[in-house]
């Protein structure tokens, strides 16, 4: 029979083939209401919808001007009358364009009802089809056959109109300028990409290479948030290998544009105060367009291109626009690559920790009365001769057993605490630190500022797992005399900051092996937060993790 774990892993498989080859139908189809048909049709099939319905908003974006459902007969759509006018809960999508989750639909103050004859709708969730700024409509579904729609459910049909949003914008493009049959095809072939293609580096690289190709650039590199600043995770031209994994600054233009969210021409890099000059000599460069990659409101990475080709080394509003629509495929890539990589990540951290409780069970119930039982007999054994020598081996026999136990209790309790399930974050850290200082010698400060109530289990097993890192990497690393170990909480956020007093080391030049550092930044990442390090030779390390908490 197969285990939960391997049937969740089978249904999000199942979930990703679907969006998969929902994409691949999507990019290939330029007929408009062909896309949107198929959009429809798609959306309640993985979701479950009885009804699902897509919305196309007029030129002035305050009206519907088509209206595609599926689940209900032509009978019953002939028998509703008009196309709805955009009133009520649809209303608040046009206006909003943000999803909404509802329970029941008449419930919510802000609905207007239905026209006589419709079918009865109650659960509803509406998610808008956007691109760039652009909204093109609104998907609804309703009747969910399981109840209420999930969070999961939105987040499928998000990264689905995500992907509608650029087969629509092909579609349009195709049906009103023909002449464009090359930047379409580049177009096509990077959407094709994306959702046949799931690992980042080639999506990434096919961006590249075919925006320098369609806007005539020397070079064009994408780069993606690491650490305080960005690195280069893709490049196309003459230097694209030196240019991958180079690390991009705090403190530099790209980063700007990164916190501004809006795309940037330079027409004259020498004349723009905030671009390094040294860089620009060294990289011989006279103009850019910067174009941040945005997904729901989120900026996750930059697009740079460098010097167009020919006499004239400026580039043009077209060539900012064609890059706009390159950097919305780089970001849908970008978020598709980490769901995947996140959901693969946060399953194989389950079946970790499941395995750990179970182990920490066998080990302190089933192995701790094994032995306890060998001790019971090695007295009954005792008692029973008379040699001393006897005596002597079974007594030693006792010593050994009794340290095993010692230590097989202790092995149980660093698989996984018993006082984290029960007690909670502080508790178990209490208990941690105290164990660490009695082996190691190290004296350790805890303190802890969080309130009586628990955290989520992913957050507290989170900063547990991360301060227990640290504290084996200042066993092994540090020769620190002290630790100090400290929680926080701040209104939205809990922090847990571990510093020592050793010998430091410098993280720009330290590779990851024996410090766990990718395996961390990794953990704290499943939980929305960010880990910090500050450390140089000689003065230490500090760790900082902070978890958003609703």
């Amino acid at each position: 029979m197969p285990t939960s774990d391997a049937m969740v892993a089978t249904a999000a498989r199942e979930r990703m083939r679907a969006l998969i080859e929902a994409g691949i139908a999507l990019s290939s189809e330029l007929s408009l209401d062909a896309v949107l048909q198929k959009l429809v049709e798609t959306a309640s099939s993985l979701t479950g919808a009885k009804y699902a319905a897509l919305g196309v908003l007029d030129p002035t974006g305050s009206r519907l001007e088509r209206f595609l459902t599926t689940g209900i007969d032509p009978e019953t759509q002939a028998t509703i009358g008009d196309l709805p006018t955009g009133r009520g809960i649809l209303g608040v999508l046009i206006r909003d364009a943000s999803p909404l989750r509802l329970h029941d639909l008449s419930e919510d103050p802000r609905s207007v009802g239905f026209p006589p004859r419709h079918p009865p709708m109650r659960s509803f969730l509406g998610v808008p089809v956007a691109l760039r700024g652009i909204a093109y409509g609104n998907l609804y579904l309703t009747e969910k056959e399981s109840g209420d729609f999930t969070e999961e459910d939105e987040e499928t049909v998000t990264l689905l109109a995500s992907q509608a949003a650029v087969a629509i914008e092909n579609a349009r493009l195709y049906e009103s300028a023909t002449h464009w049959s090359t930047q379409l095809e580049s177009l096509n072939e990077v959407a094709a990409a994306l959702v046949s293609e799931l690992e980042l580096g080639p999506l990434l690289e096919l961006v590249a290479n075919r925006l320098r190709a369609l806007i005539a650039a020397d070079s064009v590199t994408i780069a993606l948030p690491y650490a305080d600043g960005l690195r280069i995770e893709a490049a196309a031209g003459p230097e694209a290998d030196r240019a991958l994994g180079v690390l991009i600054p705090a403190r530099s233009k790209t980063m700007r544009v990164l916190e501004r969210r809006r795309s940037e021409r330079i027409d004259s890099v020498l004349d723009d105060p905030e671009v390094d000059q040294e860089t620009a000599r060294r990289l011989k460069m006279r103009t850019a367009v910067h174009v941040p990659l945005v997904l729901r409101g989120e900026a996750i990475g930059v697009i740079t291109a460098q010097d167009k080709e020919g006499a004239d080394p400026r580039f043009t509003d077209e060539d900012v626009r064609l890059a706009e629509v390159f950097a919305q495929r780089a970001s849908v890539a970008v978020d598709l690559s980490r769901r995947v990589a996140s959901d693969a990540l946060r399953r194989v951290v389950a079946a970790q920790e499941q395995e750990r409780r179970r182990l920490a069970r066998e080990l302190h119930d089933e192995t701790g009365q094994a032995l306890t039982s060998i001790l019971l007999g090695l007295r009954t054994v005792e008692e029973a001769r008379g040699e001393t020598e006897m005596r002597a081996a079974v007594a030693e026999v006792r010593d050994l057993v009794r340290s095993t136990l010692q230590d097989v209790r202790q092995l149980a309790v660093e698989l996984r605490p018993k006082a984290l399930d029960d007690f909670g974050l502080a508790a178990a850290l209490e208990r941690l630190t105290e164990s660490f200082a009695e082996q190691t010698g190290i004296a350790v400060g805890f303190h802890s500022a969080l309130p009586a109530e628990r955290l989520a289990p992913e957050i507290e097993t989170a900063l547990y797992r991360i301060v227990q890192e640290c504290l084996t990497n200042i066993v092994k690393h540090a020769r620190a005399g002290s630790v100090s170990i400290v929680l926080g909480r701040k209104p939205d956020a809990v922090t847990a900051v571990v510093e020592d007093d050793g010998v430091g080391f410098d993280p720009a030049r330290t590779r990851d092996e024996g410090l766990g550092l990718i395996g961390m930044r990794e953990r704290v990442a499943l939980v929305g937060g960010r880990l910090t390090i500050e450390s140089r030779p000689g003065a230490g390390t500090t760790f900082v993790a902070e978890v958003p908490v609703p």
